[in-house]
């Protein structure tokens, strides 16, 4: 089954990848959205830069859902990430995931949005309100 894999500089729309995601003959579906808040530890922020090395990132995103399907026996899945600009309350990333149960939905989504940050080649930029800015590695879950 092919997976929907897009990384790009235009806004992210949780109901236009709803709109073409199709779960098949499963019974749960999952959508992810990653919003842009305005603060990271302690500090406002003015918006997030993303940078990514597209071929690399985006084979590994196939990897990370081949993963997860074996995982959680996920029928369909999709990917959509943000690089370039995104200002606070955008979406910088959706994750759709169907499987034939919502337990193993859930914790499929869950595990994908993981692994992107553990393993996916896209590095994320904080710009802060004082001018400056930080390269930030994603945190997992214990």
């Amino acid at each position: 089954m092919a997976d929907d894999v897009r990384l790009g500089t235009e806004p992210l729309h949780a109901e236009e990848l709803l709109a073409t995601f199709r779960a098949g003959p499963d019974g749960a579906q999952v959508l992810f959205s990653g919003i842009t808040r305005d603060h990271f530890e302690g500090r406002r922020v003015r918006f997030l830069e993303y940078e990514a090395y597209l071929p690399m990132a985006e084979a590994k995103l196939r990897e990370v859902l081949d993963e997860a399907r074996r995982r959680f026996g996920l029928g369909t899945a999709a990917v959509r990430h943000r690089i370039g600009r995104v200002p606070i309350g955008e979406t910088s990333l959706l994750v759709a995931v169907s499987a034939p149960h919502r337990a193993a939905a859930l914790e499929a989504a869950g595990f994908v949005v993981d692994r992107i940050k553990e393993c996916v080649p896209i590095w994320k930029r904080e710009h802060f309100d004082d001018s400056s800015s930080a390269w930030v590695e994603g945190k997992l879950k214990p």
